[in-house]
């Protein structure tokens, strides 16, 4: 009997395991030679959900730190952007969907992430990032 040999990128079980019960899923399967194993293709994460625009138009990268400073509550804020579009939050285990549940995960309150959150560096916020998007799309 032949054996079958499924291999997948850490990228792709990452990408399974975010996806939710209304995402569609395609895998492909294709025959080899079965002489050696082909090499894997990349799988390049496609950004998406709320700062997929960004992305796309090189204003946000992947890896890029976002923080934040509340000084009256003192609480204090970071956040890396994932290849997906998603933000990891120091301290949380599964990364957050947007902006706004990213800053809710750490200040506990319903809050605008698009003005909390600042590029580590320049200072931006995420509501000027978006701005700076608007204003070359309407050109």
């Amino acid at each position: 009997m032949p054996t079958l040999s499924i291999n997948f990128d850490p990228a792709v079980i990452a990408h399974l395991m975010n996806a939710s019960g209304d995402d569609t899923v395609h895998v492909t399967l294709s025959l080899g030679s079965g002489d050696e194993p082909s090499s894997p293709k990349k799988v390049v994460p496609v950004p998406r959900g709320p700062l997929a625009d960004l992305m796309k138009a090189d204003l946000l990268k992947a890896g890029t730190v976002l923080t934040f400073h509340q000084r009256r509550a003192n609480r204090t804020g970071r956040a890396v952007v994932t290849a997906d579009g998603q933000l990891v939050v120091d301290g949380h285990a599964t990364p957050f969907p947007s902006p706004s549940k990213a800053a809710e995960a750490v200040t506990g309150n319903v809050i605008n992430g698009w003005t909390l959150w600042h590029v580590e560096g320049d200072g931006r916020t995420l509501d000027v990032l978006r701005h700076e998007l608007e204003s070359r799309t309407s050109q």
